[in-house]
């Protein structure tokens, strides 16, 4: 059995850390759109809002990939929670949409950084047979903020008088300092050979013209912009059809929660199907189950529509997360990640912007229907195979 480092405590820790991180911003995401709606905003207005959130992270991400390449991954660790309670509290705190969509833009690019600091760890501190387990096992942290974030947001908007979300906001700031907790000792010293000069970069072109680096990043892209447009949308949909925002909660982490069983599950599935197949078969049925989103269906099938498409989407972000580590450079994995990280904040842009632009001009129902076009194109890419495991590049 190939070694991780001594035991896989850090993987643990790390798991705990993500899970408050994350929690924190699955928190926040929905009170913002409910703090939104409350300052006067319609469905566009939310759509830019939650674009806004990807913008600082879309210029960021590279340059703090090539600085985990060629140093520390652990120190954008807390880097990241300081910035995400920041924007969480700030959001709480501002009265015009403004000045909501620019805390957004600074939860985001903490975000941003505590998770190319983690996946820089998972890939850096892990055998390449245990990417799938590991990354799989990570993604559990994210599942189960989600699972708890929404509902812990809803019933504080429930109870808040009236109806505030400001409070939500300000408590998932408190949640995401209690990530600091489980941070000591996260990252395993390695020891570095001297060298005359420092290693040369891998041009950025190189890695994404790496075979499998751009289907693993448009994967990755089209599962998060799904996620994140029923984050966004659904507040609004509950809105329209009456459902209570702690019962919007409660779909939310269903979803998350199917998630989490599918990536409990995952090394036992890619055994099965192999990660090409799996990541396919998921996104093509993640894009059919959109098509109950876009119906008039009764609260249950609404609920049990939300369980399944979790679970197929729980396997999108971290196979996405092997396929991009495992076919990129070995010097560049780190940035090839981050690249990845770049096109998820450009779904995340685009995606909640297109989705506000469709639900102004033709209902709340057309950005799901957009949301199962981009799953079905995401299949196809899957379908795919890329290479694997490139050799290293020679010295220069």
């Amino acid at each position: 059995m190939s070694r991780t480092g001594p035991g896989r405590g850090w993987l643990l820790r790390l798991v705990i850390a993500f899970a408050f991180a994350q929690g924190a911003v699955s928190m926040a995401r929905p009170a913002v759109a409910y703090r939104a709606l409350a300052l006067g905003a319609d469905a566009r207005a939310v759509g830019v809002i939650a674009g806004v959130y990807a913008l600082l992270p879309l210029l960021a991400a590279v340059p703090l990939g090539r600085r985990t390449d060629h140093g520390r991954c652990a120190p954008l660790l807390p880097a990241g929670a300081a910035l995400i309670a920041l924007g969480c509290a700030g959001s709480g705190l501002a009265g015009s949409l403004p000045a909501m969509a620019a805390w957004s833009a600074v939860m985001g690019l903490g975000h941003l950084a505590f998770v190319i600091g983690a996946q820089s760890l998972v890939a850096r501190q892990s055998a390449p047979g245990d990417h799938d387990r590991n990354f799989g096992h990570f993604t559990i942290g994210a599942s189960l903020g989600q699972l708890v974030g929404p509902v812990a947001a809803g019933a504080l908007i429930d109870t808040a008088a009236p109806r505030s979300s400001a409070l939500a906001l300000l408590v998932s700031a408190a949640v995401c300092v209690c990530s600091y907790a489980t941070m000591w000792r996260i990252e395993r010293p390695v020891a570095q050979p001297v060298r005359a000069e420092p290693a040369p970069r891998v041009p950025v072109i190189r890695i994404l013209r790496t075979r499998g680096v751009p289907g693993g990043i448009y994967v990755s892209l089209a599962v998060l912009s799904a996620a994140d447009v029923l984050t966004a949308y659904l507040p609004v949909v509950g809105e329209e059809r009456g459902i209570a925002p702690g019962v919007v909660g409660l779909l939310l982490s269903l979803r998350a929660g199917a998630s989490i069983l599918c990536r409990i599950a995952l090394a036992r599935m890619v055994g099965l199907l192999g990660r090409d197949r799996l990541l396919a078969v998921s996104c093509l049925a993640a894009a059919l189950l959109t098509a109950v989103l876009v119906a008039r269906v009764p609260l249950w099938a609404l609920a049990l529509a939300l369980g399944l498409l979790g679970f197929c989407l729980g396997a999108g972000q971290p196979l996405s997360m092997t396929t991009v580590v495992q076919a990129a450079p070995a010097k560049a994995r780190s940035t090839a990640l981050a690249l990845r990280l770049t096109g998820n904040r450009l779904g995340q842009i685009a995606a909640p912007a297109g989705a506000g632009l469709l639900a102004g001009a033709a209902g709340t129902a057309a950005p799901f229907a957009m949301l199962g076009i981009l799953l079905l194109t995401a299949a196809g890419t899957a379908a795919r195979p890329p290479a694997r495991s490139p050799a290293p590049p020679g010295p220069t």
